[in-house]
């Protein structure tokens, strides 16, 4: 066994030992649109909004209202300190619910009734409940429409958002009859 330039070599792969990295198919666990069913919930895990989070957002969006960027002036307000932006939680909640479930979406189509119930504040700690409201079957079986309802919830169980999206997810009438995923 020799080594040159940060790179194991040896003449015998049995001498390589655990260094033989162990090849695995790559298994995709995102679900189908023929996975879900009406009335399914998913909760996400939780992710907490932080000062950063604000004032990145803020530079990214634009967004520099003083409710959210300048601690004087919220303290006048009758949230008594600086909120995150409503389109923050936005933003977050999508990415948390990413993974709850994952599916095999093709295109975000928009959000409907989007509400802003309660105020969101640095630390508070926010998860998503998604709820399958309908399943709209397109291209032959290929993908479906799938509207969900969203609920932004925090650290202490009060709703802070809701609002229902739509999303294009794959289908299985998409998967070639001989492909072992199917």
């Amino acid at each position: 066994m020799t080594q040159s330039h940060n790179t194991l070599h040896t003449e015998d792969p049995a001498d390589a030992g655990p260094l033989t990295p162990i090849r695995q198919p790559h298994q995709d666990l995102r679900l189908y649109f023929d996975d879900l069913s009406e009335g399914q919930v998913y909760t996400s895990l939780g992710r907490t909004i932080t000062e950063s989070d604000i004032v990145n957002f803020a530079g990214l969006s634009g967004d520099f209202n003083p409710i959210h960027m300048d601690h004087e002036f919220a303290a006048k307000t009758p949230f008594r300190r600086p909120i995150a932006h409503g389109l923050l939680v936005v933003a977050i909640g999508s990415g948390l619910t990413s993974q709850s479930p994952p599916l095999r979406v093709q295109a975000f189509l928009g959000i409907q009734e989007l509400k802003f119930l309660e105020p969101v504040f640095v630390g508070d700690t926010i998860r998503v409940l998604c709820t399958v409201l309908s399943k709209e079957p397109t291209g032959r079986g290929r993908r479906g429409i799938v509207a969900w309802l969203r609920e932004v919830y925090n650290q202490h169980g009060k709703k802070v958002q809701e609002g229902v999206t739509k999303v294009l997810v794959e289908g299985r009438g998409h998967r070639a009859k001989n492909d072992p995923a199917t």
